[in-house]
């Protein structure tokens, strides 16, 4: 197994907004619609939302979901479903959230406009 190429240099803020940008759309206008196209509250954990948030130079695909369950009624929490890992001016690497909490490399050097088609065209990295 490869080690993960680090970042010698961090993200510029410029590049920063331009994927934030790129991201939201994919969840506005593709995640949702296919994935949330309405919440249905339920007896057990039920998602409410899809959003993304930044942790250091990776942007993180995330569900948000909703207890239905008596003793934690309405307390929300996320799981994370897919990552983009900022490697260099417009490469991307695709990670996969794993069931056991661990991230798995799915795709490699991908630029943004080929990661967010990925994204959507990768079964794996979708929402359940």
């Amino acid at each position: 197994m490869r080690k993960p190429i680090k970042p010698t240099a961090t993200i510029s803020e410029a590049e920063k907004v331009s994927v934030t940008a790129a991201c939201e759309r994919l969840i506005g206008e593709f995640l949702r619609p296919r994935f949330l196209p309405v919440i249905r509250p339920t007896e057990f954990n039920y998602p409410v939302d899809i959003l993304g948030k930044w942790r250091g130079a990776n942007y993180r695909f995330i569900q948000r979901y909703r207890s239905g369950f008596s003793e934690n009624l309405g307390e929300e929490f996320d799981a994370p479903f897919a990552r983009l890992d900022w490697i260099s001016r417009d490469r991307f690497d695709i990670q996969w959230h794993r069931h056991t909490g661990e991230w798995f490399r799915l795709h490699r050097g991908l630029t943004l406009v080929n990661a967010i088609e990925t994204l959507k065209s990768d079964g794996i990295l979708h929402p359940l």
